[in-house]
């Protein structure tokens, strides 16, 4: 099924719903959610998905698993999706809260097979085969690390929102803490409450994820260069030590 809003076909009595879809750069699905749970692929692009709690950031090659009725916004850079759709009782495995995880290269072509299954497709036979696998799949799968939390205080989830928005190196510390009329110390202590790293920690790790979607077409020199590093050498060094693999791997040759 592709192209197909899932809204049309959601009261289908199967419990997993293979669909693709593709999106112009720069489309923002706005705030939405959907009744069942939703494994989010993007086969091509990048995605970055926001939630109440935090955003995770998708390049291609990975996935991001979505539980039932989480509200949830998705901007798409150029993206082709093969989404499944699935019923809540059919994965009582699922996590509680969005996970990216890697799609490798078996679940990859189940997942672009599945795409291709008509409206009401057979439950026996191949069709019901192929579904049953990419769920013995599915519970396979691991998170890699390409999330970033968001506090819940008002005040410091408008910093972080705002920061999101325009990730530079030189927001320090003092201006965070002049901003909610706290002293930096003070500041440091609510960040470590609320999500379990410091201000700064926090800032380098949404640098280094607002790096994702940029090497999409961008060199890393040029990512580097944008975000504040003195040095390519010096953000591949944080960008694989933070995020566990390295800039030239998400280049789109």
């Amino acid at each position: 099924m592709k192209n197909i809003p899932v809204a049309a076909i959601d009261d289908d009595p199967r419990a997993v719903l293979p669909i693709a879809t593709d999106y112009p750069p720069g489309c923002l699905l706005d705030w939405h959610e959907h009744r069942r749970a939703q494994f989010l692929y993007a086969a091509r692009g990048t995605m970055v998905v926001d939630t109440d709690d935090g955003t995770w950031t998708i390049p291609r090659e990975r996935a991001v698993m979505i539980p039932a009725r989480t509200r949830h916004r998705v901007l798409m850079d150029g993206v082709r999706t093969a989404s499944l759709y699935l019923e809540p009782g059919a994965v009582p495995w699922w996590p509680s809260a969005c996970e990216v995880v890697e799609v490798g290269p078996l679940l990859r072509e189940l997942l672009l097979a599945a795409a291709d299954l008509p409206v009401g497709h057979d439950l026996s036979g191949r069709d019901g085969a192929l579904v049953e696998l990419l769920l013995f799949e599915l519970a396979t799968l691991t998170p890699v690390p390409l999330h970033l939390p968001l506090p819940m205080s008002a005040v410091l989830r408008s910093l972080c929102r705002e920061y999101l928005m325009d990730p530079m190196a030189g927001v320090t510390n003092a201006d965070w803490a002049r901003a909610a009329l706290l002293s930096e110390r003070s500041l440091t202590r609510a960040f470590h409450r609320e999500i379990g790293i410091g201000p700064s920690a926090w800032r380098r790790r949404a640098r280094l994820l607002a790096a994702v979607p940029l090497l999409r077409d961008a060199t890393v020199s040029e990512v580097a260069t944008r975000l504040g590093y003195a040095t390519p050498a010096a953000f591949t060094h944080a960008f694989t030590r933070e995020l566990s693999m390295t800039p030239s791997s998400l280049r789109v040759t």
